[in-house]
Formats: C-alpha cells, structure tokens, sequence
C-alpha cells in the first residue's frame, strides 16, 4: 500500500502524457488490425505477454523468469514478420503525401469526366454480363502491378474498356489500371486477398479487387460476368450491388468532387431567421401600401371645371364616381 502512495506521489503531468502516448500506439496498432487476419494474433501476443509478464514477477518461479528474458528477443524479431502486411500498409498511410488545398479545377474537370465514362462502361458491361476489373491508381504507385500486363497508355474511353473487357479479347482476363485519366495497362494480374470471404459466389476478381485494395490505396470496381453486378473495393472492403449512379456518387466522394455538404445547425438556424426577417420586412412593406392606397382613395375628389358639361359631377361620373362617393360616405 506504501509503494502504491508513493507511485502515486510522483506522477506528474509528464507522466499522464506518458501514460496518453503510449495508449494512444496501443489504440493505434488495434485499430490499423481491425478487420484484419491480424487481429486475433495480435490479442494472443498481448495475452501472452501479459501472461509471462506475471509469471516472471515471481520471485519462487526462476525458470520461467529466465525463459521469458531469453524468448523476449526472438519475440520481438518475430513481430515484423508475423504483422508484415498491416505494418508495411502503416508506413504507407504514414508517409503518403496529404494533399493540402482543393484540386485544381482542370484535375477536378478530367476527374469527373473520368468517373463518368467508368459508370457508363460498367453499366454497359453489366447489362451484358461481360467481367471487368478496373483499378484506379491513387497515391501509392502500382507500376510493378502494371508490368504484369500490356502497357496501353491511352486516353480512357468508354468504348476502350468494352473491347478491353470483350469477352473474346485476349486481354478481358486482367485487370486495367487507371493513372492520370489514362489507361496505363491492362490484363494485369493483382494478389488476391487471404482473407475469410463470407459470400462463397464471390469469385477471383473480387478476392483480386479486396487483395489490391488492402495492400495499397486504390480503388478497385469489379463487375460480375456471372450475376451482372457493380462493386467497388477500398482498404479491403468491398460494397456490393451498385448501380451506375451510386458508382459514381462514391467514386465522386473519393475524389472530393461533390463538396456540397449539408448545412449545419447554426446555418440553418441563420437561414430561417433571416428569413423570417425577410417575410416580416415584406409583409410590413405590403401594409405600408395598403395603407397609402386606402388613404389615396379616402380623399375627396378635385372639384370639376367651369368648362365641364353638366353631367361630369360625381352624380354623373360614371362607375369611378360612384365608388369614390361610396367611399367617402363609408
């Protein structure tokens, strides 16, 4: 209970931002293996070393204590090679380059052009039934995965990817990969993801597209030759039964080309009070007319000239005179 006071005793507020630092690496790494194979590994080997851990604070267990110092090292040589994948893709997120600013207008001009011949390519390979696999390069290069293929680099088309994708074509088979709104090559072939797929129908391109998309940062659309159906894969998941216009509002969202975000509380409250000041100010400016017309019309009118016929005094002017005089005596 002693030393416990005294612990206590010296933590300062360098010792709770010591204490934040290193469970914010801990939340870190459960987060970057979340979904993953790795998950259930990395549980055990914090279960495991929390289990030596105690075993080694024994004093009446000196074998475990000196299995435990001499198993440390070898442990710690084998966690980069057991957790190669989901470290590899940390160092990655670490040191891809954030893009600062919006885009520019020509790059957000070539971008929507882009994503609009892919929706309309994929929808017309759906309608069809004809298998498509395109990759969509982004910040991590994927020239190694290019060199598996037949370079093209061409200006992307509609028609380009159909004969791509023809089902006769030698090169239906790969994948294409985009870079800069060009075809850079195609019948490429991609690693396949290792993990658990639920859906037992869901066949090489999909486990192409999810492989691609875990290992690097682009985005894979698959089309399905059997069932005629649009997806799109990211950070190895995958979205499922797409259509052309739900393709391309989330390729849209990826590329940060529909800016337009709802408005928040404040905005909308500020929206309905000037608004309610604008109807007021509208419905005063209506009364203040009213008013000026009604007195307008209150006032008697001028009195007729000499050289005016008979006939032209309010009894005889006619319907206009007849409802000056009714508002006069009213």
């Amino acid at each position: 209970m002693g030393e416990l006071a005294a612990l206590f005793q010296r933590f300062d507020w360098y010792s709770l931002i010591d204490v934040a630092i290193v469970a914010l690496i801990f939340l870190g790494l459960l987060y970057l293996a979340r979904g993953t194979q790795a998950a259930p590994l990395l549980r055990g080997v914090i279960l495991l070393g929390v289990f030596l851990t105690i075993l080694s604070s024994f004093d009446t267990l000196p074998a475990v204590s000196w299995l435990f110092q001499r198993a440390l090292p070898a442990l710690l040589l084998a966690i980069p090679v057991i957790f190669q994948p989901e470290l590899r893709r940390a160092l990655e997120r670490v040191g891809r380059v954030v893009q600062i600013g919006e885009p520019s207008t020509r790059h957000a001009a070539d971008a929507d052009h882009m994503i609009s011949i892919i929706a309309l390519a994929c929808q017309r390979l759906a309608d069809r039934k004809h298998g498509a696999l395109i990759v969509l390069e982004r910040a991590t290069g994927l020239e190694n995965y290019a060199d598996t293929g037949v370079k093209i680099d061409a200006v992307i088309t509609s028609e380009l990817l159909q004969n791509i994708f023809f089902r006769n074509s030698p090169m239906h088979d790969g994948a294409v990969i985009i870079r800069h709104q060009r075809v850079l090559a195609a019948a490429c072939i991609l690693p396949l993801t290792s993990s658990y797929m639920s859906d037992r129908r869901l066949g090489l391109r999909h486990r192409a597209a999810i492989g691609i998309t875990e290992a690097t940062d682009a985005l894979a659309v698959v089309v399905s030759e059997e069932h005629g159906t649009i997806s799109i894969a990211h950070n190895g998941r995958i979205i499922r039964r797409l259509d052309a216009a739900r393709l391309e509002m989330i390729l849209r969202a990826f590329y940060q080309l529909d800016r337009r975000k709802p408005p928040s509380r404040l905005t909308r409250s500020l929206r309905r009070m000037v608004g309610l000041r604008a109807d007021s100010a509208t419905r005063a400016d209506s009364a203040t007319r009213a008013d000026s017309a009604t007195r307008n019309d209150s006032q008697p009118p001028p009195p007729a000239s000499s050289g005016a016929p008979s006939g032209a005094g309010p009894s005889g002017a006619g319907p206009r005179g007849t409802t000056e005089s009714k508002t006069v005596n009213e």
